[in-house]
Parts: structure tokens; C-alpha cells; sequence
């Protein structure tokens, strides 16, 4: 099963709720803070096409923004996957 990444920055509300929305889904991921990072910034802008946050990468799925539909498509894929 692919690694789910959060690209994030420490100041962003819509992160935050993100992360919180995949911890309440038992999804574990790796967090980036792409403030800190400039690799995974460019990383991050070369997957989405964006330069804002969250974008959040599952394998071949990407979430730009706090896109709950979305994110209720990858909890669910996730679920039946079988992961935690």
C-alpha cells in the first residue's frame, strides 16, 4: 500500500484539519513542512501543479486542499485496503 504525505506548513488551518481528518481515520502518513524543506516544496509543486496547502499524496491520488470528498475517497480506499 503506497505512503500517504502531507505537505503542509506549520501555520495553515486547512492542515491542520486535514491531518486531524486522517488521524480520526486511523491513516498514518508522513508529514512534510515544505517552509522547511525547499526539496519537497518543489516536490509537492511538481505532483499538484500548486504551490498552496494541503496537498496530500497517496500512491497516485492527490488531494489539493481540504477537499473533503476527496479525502472521504481516500479514507474509504485506504479501508478497503485494509490499512491503519
Amino acid at each position: 500500500m503506497a505512503e500517504v504525505i502531507v505537505y503542509s506548513t506549520p501555520t495553515c488551518p486547512w492542515c491542520a484539519k486535514a491531518k486531524q481528518f486522517l488521524d480520526n481515520h486511523n491513516i498514518t502518513y508522513r508529514a512534510v513542512d515544505v517552509t522547511s524543506d525547499q526539496a519537497a516544496l518543489e516536490e509537492m509543486r511538481k505532483i499538484s501543479g500548486q504551490m498552496g496547502v494541503p496537498v496530500i499524496q497517496a500512491g497516485e491520488m492527490v488531494v489539493v486542499g481540504f477537499d473533503m470528498a476527496k479525502l472521504q475517497e481516500l479514507a474509504a480506499a485506504r479501508q478497503g485496503e485494509g490499512a491503519q
